[in-house]
């Protein structure tokens, strides 16, 4: 017969104070950062995020050549006004790609749960998911170019190569966890291992099902993701069309511009998981870091979009405050999308996976709703889907700010059974 043990008030709480007093004696003072495993395995995986969306990309950008001519050579000159590039120059197309990118996010969170330590997570993850970010902004600027000079078969060429050398480098450079890692000092190791103690545990256990469905962290999540998702999905497939046809201006004949927002997301998505890692140094409680970085990803980005339709300046302060609202979406990267390593350690690439499946139904969705509107009141379609828009993110950001949690949850702890 099997029991589960459980400690008395007095022996909680001096494990409690154990586990403060280690966190104390973790903060990476003489363990290297910068130049260490555990940032190199983030760089592999920015690269790798980047290779991932830049081959998305592409695919988008050269699909016209490829159909209208059967020439290696074709110009891109007649059809560049039919390019299915309909994002700040992004992806028109983005949405047929998601199950995917969310099966390869899940996988990587994986890796997090046995090489991030928590007060270092939100600057690891930012740096490996800030690729696609990169991988956009360099596939709008060059992948015309490209297909203009050398021909489009050369766009496959060399994105695909440079997906074959992340491939090696991955296979080569990521292992399971630092025990098994041949290049890791003894110092990082013991550092990264004593730090997630606490949290990752060897033992396998079966899925909690019934428990992460009744969990309203997990919910929160979930919602949070999806109403950010709508809020990238009309910036992404919206807002260029609503420049252009307001403004007059059609930013797909501009590469900088197109690509411009996403160099400035890429920037601020790092910046921000440096900042909440230095809020956590500051005795920030941890659940109020992921808060405040999702306000700060979602409600300004929001308000932004829905100040556009009152501007009666030109396109210039437009595009302004459209990279503005770009970059600062970001910011969740150190919020809510990473939250679920903190409440669920044990299941993080599984609940990865299935937040972002579940809030890969938004760009579904989008598309349609903002369709309707614009169809049925063209003098202010564009102001109802800014305020839909707006509504979707505070309803899901107030549900996340309400329920959302950062403690490792019941049923996510391990269960430690002796026979009696």
């Amino acid at each position: 017969m099997a029991t589960k043990t459980e400690l008395s008030p007095t022996a909680r709480e001096s494990k409690n104070a154990q586990d403060m007093q280690v966190d104390e004696t973790l903060i990476p003072r003489k363990v290297p950062s910068l130049c260490s495993a555990r940032y190199g395995i983030a760089l592999v995986l920015h690269f790798c995020n980047f290779t991932m969306i830049a081959q998305n990309v592409i695919m988008n950008i050269t699909m016209v050549a490829m159909v209208n001519s059967t020439s290696p050579q074709s110009q891109l000159n007649d059809s560049s006004e039919g390019l299915p590039v309909d994002s700040f120059g992004g992806l028109s197309k983005a949405p047929k790609s998601l199950p995917a990118k969310s099966s390869i996010l899940g996988g990587q969170f994986a890796i997090w749960e046995k090489w991030g330590p928590p007060h270092e997570r939100s600057r690891l993850c930012s740096i490996a998911l800030s690729g696609m970010l990169l991988g956009c902004f360099t596939a709008i600027l060059i992948g015309g170019f490209i297909s203009e000079t050398l021909g489009w078969p050369f766009v496959f060429y060399i994105f695909g190569g440079v997906g074959c050398v992340c491939c090696l480098l991955w296979f080569v450079v990521i292992y399971d966890d630092p025990v098994s890692y041949p290049w890791i000092s003894t110092s990082e190791k013991e550092y990264i291992i004593s730090s997630l103690k606490q949290q990752v545990r060897s033992s396998k256990q079966p899925l909690p099902i019934k428990a992460m469905l009744r969990s309203l962290p997990i919910w929160s999540i979930c919602l949070g993701c999806f109403s950010h998702q709508w809020l990238v999905s009309t910036m992404i497939v919206y807002i260029p069309t609503y420049i252009s046809s307001v403004y007059h201006v059609n930013i797909r004949d501009n590469g900088l511009l197109s690509a411009l927002p996403f160099i400035v997301a890429w920037v601020i998505g790092m910046v921000g998981g440096y900042l909440a890692d230095f809020l956590l140094t500051k005795k920030f409680r941890l659940i109020t870091v992921r808060k405040i970085a999702t306000i700060l990803g979602s409600l300004p980005s929001s308000a932004l979009i829905v100040s556009l339709p009152y501007l009666n300046s030109g396109y210039i302060t437009a595009t302004a405050l459209l990279t503005l609202s770009c970059g600062l979406s970001t910011l969740c990267q150190s919020g809510i999308y990473i939250n679920i390593l903190d409440i669920a350690p044990r299941y993080s690439s599984f609940l990865m996976g299935a937040s972002r499946g579940f809030s890969s139904i938004a760009p579904v969705i989008v598309p349609t709703v903002s369709g309707f509107l614009l169809s049925q009141d063209p003098e202010f379609g564009w102001r109802n889907v800014f305020f839909l828009l707006f509504a979707v993110n505070l309803l899901g950001l107030l549900f996340y700010l309400i329920f959302g949690e950062a403690d490792v949850q019941e049923w996510a702890k391990e269960r430690k059974l002796t026979r009696l």
